[in-house]
This record gives C-alpha cells, sequence and structure tokens, in this order.
C-alpha cells in the first residue's frame, strides 16, 4: 500500500488553519504534521488550501443531466456519469441524490414515477464502482400527489436512502407563498398558459386537501423505517417547525423566514440554506436571504441546490463574512456529515476517510485544483 503525502500545504482543520502536512494510507488520513516541509515523494501543494471533501445533502443536479433540455431524455448511465464527474470536479465527495417520489397522472402537466428505477440504478453503478464519489439516495416526498404511499413502499433498508424530505407545494404558503413567484417559475419551466397555470394551482390544492395528511404521515412512517434521517421543506411560521419538531425532523431545508429559522434553532433543528442564494445575495422566490440568517446565528448547512460549483464559494463568502474559514467550511463538511449519520467524514482528522479536496484563488474565487475520494483522486 503506498502511502500519498500533501505536503507544504493550508490545512483547514475542524478549529483552525495551519500550514502543514497530512499522510493518506489507503482511504484513511493517518497523519498530520505542521510546518512547511516537503519530504523526499510528498506532493509539494505550493501553499494551496486542503479541506475536507464536500458534503452535498439537496442537489437538484442530476435532473439537469436527465432532461438537459424539455421535453428531452438522456440515456440514464450517461446522465449519472456526467452527474458524478461534475460534482467530483467541483469537490464533492459525498451527495445524496434527491429523487421525487410521488406522481400526478395528468398527461400534459402531471409527474411520472421515476424515483425506483433511477435509484436502482445509481445503486448498481455504486456496487461496479463506477462512480468517482460517494452516493446516497435522498427521497423527496411530494405530499401534493396522487401516489406517495406506493412510491416510499417501493424502497427498503438497502437502497441506501439517507434522508427523505416532506416536499409540501401546496400553492399559497411555504416556499411560494406569493402566487406571482410561483407562476413566474412554473410557467417559464413548463410553458404553461395562464389558464393551465390555474388548472395547476387548483389541482394541487385539491391534492393537498384529499391526501396532505395522510402522506405526511406515510413518508414520516417511512423514514424511521429506512433508518433514514427525515427533513423538513420551505418551513415558513413556528407553528409550521412546531410541526416538524413532533415529526422528529432534525433538518430544515430552506426555511423562508427569519421567524422559521429562530424556531428551528429553539428546537434543535439544523438549518440548510442554498449556497446559490449566498453568491446571488438572495432567494429566487423571494424569501429570506441565506446571508440574513448567517449574520443572525441561524444558518448550520450550506447546499449546493441547483449549482454545484456555488457549494465551495459559497464556504468562502461565509468565511469572509463570519471571519472564520474553519467554521465555514464546516456548513459544507462537518455539519452535514454530522446531520446525515456519517462520522466517517467531513473533517480533517487522523483515522477519517481520506475525502479531500486542493484549492487554490483566481482573485477571490475559489478553484480546485484536486479531489480525493477514499484516497483515491478522481478529479
Amino acid at each position: 500500500m503506498t502511502d500519498t503525502i500533501l505536503a507544504n500545504a493550508t490545512l483547514i482543520l475542524p478549529d483552525r488553519s495551519i500550514r502543514g502536512s497530512l499522510r493518506i494510507t489507503g482511504d484513511t488520513i493517518t497523519d498530520i504534521a505542521e510546518g512547511g516541509s516537503v519530504p523526499a515523494g510528498a506532493i509539494d501543494c505550493g501553499g494551496d488550501h486542503i479541506a475536507p471533501g464536500l458534503v452535498e445533502l439537496h442537489t437538484d443536479n442530476l435532473e439537469r443531466h436527465l432532461q438537459p433540455r424539455p421535453g428531452v431524455e438522456f440515456p440514464h448511465p450517461a446522465a449519472i456519469i456526467a452527474h458524478d464527474a461534475e460534482l467530483a470536479s467541483v469537490g464533492i465527495t459525498t451527495v445524496f441524490d434527491a429523487l421525487r417520489v410521488g406522481s400526478i397522472s395528468d398527461p400534459v402537466h402531471g409527474y411520472q414515477k421515476y424515483a425506483r428505477a433511477l435509484a436502482s440504478e445509481i445503486l448498481a453503478m455504486r456496487a461496479a464502482d463506477t462512480l468517482r464519489i460517494s452516493h446516497f439516495i435522498h427521497l423527496r416526498a411530494e405530499v401534493c400527489s396522487e401516489t406517495l404511499v406506493a412510491e416510499l413502499d417501493e424502497f427498503s433498508p438497502d437502497d441506501r436512502v439517507g434522508l427523505v424530505s416532506l416536499m409540501d407545494h401546496t400553492p399559497g404558503q411555504r416556499q411560494f407563498r406569493d402566487i406571482a413567484k410561483l407562476a413566474q417559475y412554473v410557467m417559464g419551466k413548463r410553458g404553461m398558459s395562464d389558464v393551465e397555470f390555474q388548472d395547476h394551482v387548483a389541482r394541487l390544492t385539491d391534492l393537498r386537501n384529499r391526501y396532505g395528511d395522510l402522506h405526511e404521515a406515510a413518508a414520516v412512517e417511512v423514514a424511521g423505517r429506512l433508518g433514514a434521517v427525515l427533513a423538513s421543506h420551505d418551513d415558513t411560521t413556528a407553528e409550521q417547525v412546531a410541526t416538524s419538531a413532533t415529526y422528529g425532523i432534525t433538518l430544515a431545508e430552506f426555511p423562508t423566514t427569519i421567524e422559521a429559522a429562530d424556531a428551528c434553532h429553539a428546537h434543535g433543528i439544523r438549518t440548510i440554506m442554498g449556497a446559490p442564494n449566498i453568491i446571488r445575495g438572495g432567494s429566487h422566490s423571494g424569501n429570506v436571504a441565506a446571508l440574513d440568517l448567517a449574520r443572525a446565528d441561524r444558518l448550520d448547512i450550506l447546499s449546493s441546490d441547483y449549482v454545484p460549483s456555488s457549494l465551495l464559494a459559497a464556504a468562502i463568502r461565509l468565511g469572509e463574512l463570519w471571519d472564520d474559514l474553519p467554521r465555514a467550511m464546516a456548513t459544507v463538511t462537518t455539519n452535514p456529515a454530522a446531520a446525515a449519520g456519517l462520522d466517517d467524514r467531513g473533517s480533517i482528522e487522523t483515522g477519517k476517510r481520506a475525502d479531500l479536496i486542493r484549492f487554490r484563488f483566481h482573485e477571490n474565487t475559489p478553484v480546485i485544483q484536486a479531489t480525493w475520494s477514499r484516497g483515491q483522486r478522481v478529479a
């Protein structure tokens, strides 16, 4: 077994940054030393930063590869491979691939079932050691659907389902309290007319009234059966957060108000916000800005959401805001790993998985130089 030594690097440790070196033996970090010397055979990093590999809990990126244009379906294996390679290239070494469960049968504007088959393909490629990074399944349980219970029942504890989130997209509340914002998003994405949009709103509202309580209860039960972390999505009020707490939810994805974020903090629920929100300086849906939550000490985890390259860049932006790079890097490494129950990764410590990234800066933008997953360079 050949060791790899990364020397003369700026190591981002859990509580500080140091100039030093680390040793990788197999798939594990086996030694960390301070100092700028470069032993024979070591890789001279020239002062570049070495950080833990990024841990991504919520990303829609795979959908973009599966449907690169409206109405265009790409072969699943090629899409999965491209998605995996893109994440490795931006420093993500663990991903929870978000797959929707719950469908609507409308032939024009419905949502077709796909999660079970796609999860099987991802898991088969993982078993064949085809993928560069570590993949888990994130089931996005659509409350406003017709088939959620049946689709959830197709998954078992063998499916690496690490996260189940309750997705309630009833128009007029949560993410899209502003119906005009919903119209802009849906009509632009799916090419709906005004009449079709009104029908869409009525359909989702009816589904919520008929199935909402049943679907929420089923998703909570299935998360427990699968051993998955349970998450809420787009909490807006303290009352919604209180309900989340009764379900045993420990992670809140994208709370939309400071009120909800404060309530999450009070209940011990970690908050996850979008890295694009940080980079853009605000929410595309008109909700609370992630930087405002960061300033209020109400931001625990970042997700790249729909832009994989935003994850590291947003962490650097938080490091500037907080004047604390290790704390900021924890929002994309240590904290999401802990939230998902993964205690073998997420920090540079001896005995941890050698999931690592090397990066430097172009002006203020971090640029990945290399990515290691389980001690092997993958990008």
